[in-house]
């Protein structure tokens, strides 16, 4: 399963919802509150899962350009309050890092959350150790799939955007990655489906994330 393609590759940069942490419960049931108080009874779980991606300014500035800052406030409190209770973890990313970690790739987080949120994802997950780099929407002007943020972790590791992988689940994250110059990994876990990312064509399909390991040839 080790693609020759990889075998060079000496950094990784992770997208975090979806990818290392299991949040769609807690996006999904945030952005349906969220919908409710402001749109009662017009959207469906289905309907909210197409606005997982994206910072939350873009999908509510496509809503109602008046109303971005409360809509914003209103999905952030509930989504502060849920956190701890919805947020999971997925099987094998903890000990997929931790051999990454052990074998001396170099890391980083690259994520359209703000900073405050992520961090405390990681910790919940105990991800955090792993991550001296994490590049959130503070961080940036411009957000994946535009290069700027993986740009900035890249520079942060002094990585080689020729030995970079960029795993993600959502089309940003693939797309991000090719803007970017980089190697991409899909996500078979995505939200949006297996098949639908596939359509963005990245480098390789993860079925589990321990798969990474194969493919980089980590014993």
């Amino acid at each position: 399963m080790i693609n020759k393609e990889l075998k060079t590759i000496d950094t990784i940069l992770f997208d975090l919802d979806g990818t290392l942490i299991n949040t769609i419960e807690l996006i999904v049931a945030s952005f349906l509150h969220t919908m409710e108080h402001y749109y009662p009874g017009k959207y469906t779980r289905e309907d909210v899962i197409t606005f997982i991606g994206p910072p939350l300014s873009e999908t509510f500035t496509n809503l109602d350009p008046s109303k971005v800052e409360e809509m914003t406030k209103t999905y952030r409190t509930y989504n502060h309050a849920k956190h701890d209770e919805l947020v999971k973890e997925y099987e094998g990313v903890y000990e997929t890092l931790e051999k990454l970690e052990e074998k001396g790739y170099k890391m980083a987080i690259v994520t359209t959350k703000s900073r405050g949120t992520a961090v405390r994802g990681l910790e919940l997950m105990k991800l955090d150790k792993f991550f001296d780099v994490v590049v959130s929407l503070d961080e940036v002007e411009n957000y994946k799939p535009h290069p700027e943020p993986l740009e900035k972790a890249m520079a942060a590791l002094q990585a080689d955007r020729s030995k970079t992988l960029m795993v993600g689940d959502s089309k940003h994250d693939i797309l991000g990655g090719k803007n970017a110059g980089t190697k991409t990994a899909g996500v078979a876990w995505s939200i949006q489906g297996k098949e639908s990312l596939q359509t963005y064509e990245p480098d390789i399909m993860l079925d589990t994330m321990p798969e990474l390991l194969h493919y980089l040839g980590v014993e």
